[in-house]
């Protein structure tokens, strides 16, 4: 058998600040720029400003977003913060050492107008031979992230301790080159910008087409309230005040072309999901809970399973072709749907509600791109109701919903028309995420070697 190669890793005397063999062995880079210890090229920012002392003033707040590692910002009294708040120049980073190996870490950009970030976070600049937005893609990268991670202290709480960062080197070319490849990698995130945006004007369009082909006014205003309404009497199935307003608003609103159907005249059946905490006998398949639905679509990618007795499970098994509704979430998300247009097993969760609709009078998929506009979201609005802090819409509410009905014909032409565009916004998508994805994994090559 050939023996394995093993090298001796060797580190100056000089680089031994502290007695943790793992560090110097973690923190070895291989770079082909030189590698600079960051005590040599950062600093921290220690000024604090006592905001509670002007109550009446308003402060710009920053605070780490770590989906996107940029500060998020907000305004808050003076007479609602209760301590000294750090001050944030531009071009500084501000990270949260119990967070930072999450990617809590934040870049204060020119146009980013707020300037405090509360006293938890480190808050640190750079000096003329380091660009901090070069910095802050170098904290962003796997490989930097694995040295953080192994570099943090703490047996509950993970701790990057500002001391300790300093201790950590970094590859260091000319501050020419720096901003040569912070450029490259700019352009690649502004394309993946521009084709996000292009995916936005596409689900713009597909507003403005649904409007356009139903015969929809989109500016027609909503009667004021005070205003005699007048309901048709066969229109009336329950004597509410707020149901009879809320029917004229509609009918005010969406009157165009098609006349306005409620949405029980096609529906064959309805069914409330699943309870999460049912526990029996077998490990069911997996169950569809108000998550996976996202912009019209079910998204498979987090599943959860629970144990169920064998006949459980049959009356909870979704067919192809089964729309979901959401009733409950936030105001944004209650009654988003989505098709089931899958051949493999799955159950769904209890605030869902299966709908299996009428395929001699509706396009499925027409129905449920109407579901995800803002024809129905007004509509979903106005009969939502707060419960438990939870915006709320049983399966009664539901089958009251208006809607817009052409002949199968145009439904099905109006469908097709909007899959075109999907498809379209999907390829988009995948195109600016493969460019975020490569912009970064370019620079990551460009700075550190194997």
């Amino acid at each position: 058998m050939e023996q394995a190669n093993t090298y001796l890793k060797t580190v100056p005397f000089t680089d031994f600040l502290l007695w943790d063999v793992k560090r110097y062995i973690t923190n070895a880079l291989n770079s082909d720029y030189p590698l600079v210890l960051l005590s040599k090229l950062i600093y921290e920012r220690s000024e604090r400003v006592k905001l509670y002392d002007f109550p009446d003033k308003e402060f710009k707040i920053l605070g780490v977003n770590n989906k996107t590692g940029l500060f998020d910002a907000y305004t808050e009294l003076g007479a609602n913060i209760n301590q000294s708040y750090k001050k944030v120049y531009n071009q500084d980073l501000a990270y949260n050492p119990y967070r930072i190996n999450v990617g809590s870490i934040g870049w204060k950009t020119p146009n980013q107008k707020n300037e405090f970030i509360s006293p938890a976070y480190v808050v640190f600049g750079t000096n003329d031979e380091l660009s901090s937005e070069y910095l802050y893609l170098i904290f962003k990268t796997d490989t930097f992230n694995k040295i953080i991670n192994d570099n943090t202290t703490g047996s509950v709480r993970q701790n990057l301790k500002f001391d300790t960062l300093v201790n950590i080197k970094i590859p260091l070319p000319p501050l020419s080159e720096q901003n040569r490849i912070v450029a490259q990698y700019n352009q690649k995130i502004q394309l993946a910008q521009q084709q996000e945006q292009e995916a936005n004007n596409l689900e713009q369009e597909i507003e403005e087409y649904l409007y356009s082909t139903l015969g929809i006014s989109k500016t027609k205003k909503v009667q004021k309230e005070g205003l005699l309404d007048t309901i048709n009497y066969r229109e009336v199935d329950r004597w509410a005040v707020d149901s009879l307003g809320r029917l004229a608003k509609i009918e005010n609103k969406f009157k165009g072309l098609y006349p306005l159907i409620k949405f029980r005249e096609l529906i064959f059946s309805t069914q409330y999901g699943l309870s999460e905490k049912s526990s029996k006998e077998i490990v069911g398949p997996p169950m569809l809970r108000m998550n996976n639905i996202y912009n019209g679509e079910l998204n498979l990618d987090d599943l959860k399973y629970i144990s169920i007795n064998d006949s459980t499970y049959k009356k909870y098994k979704l067919n192809k072709g089964d729309l979901l509704f959401n009733r409950t979430n936030s105001k944004e998300l209650v009654g988003k749907t989505a098709l089931f247009d899958s051949d493999d097993e799955y159950t769904f969760a209890s605030y869902l509600i299966r709908v299996v609709l009428k395929e001699d009078l509706v396009n499925k998929k027409f129905i449920n791109y109407l579901f995800n506009s803002s024809i129905l979201q007004f509509q979903k609005d106005l009969i939502s109701r707060q419960i438990t802090g939870q915006a709320n819409i049983n399966a009664q509410e539901m089958q009251e919903l208006l809607f817009p009905l052409p002949d199968c014909d145009k439904q099905n032409e109006i469908a097709n028309h909007i899959d075109g565009l999907k498809n379209q916004i999907k390829s988009l998508r995948r195109k600016a995420n493969a460019n975020r994805e490569k912009a970064l994994l370019n620079f990551e090559q460009e700075i550190f070697t194997s």
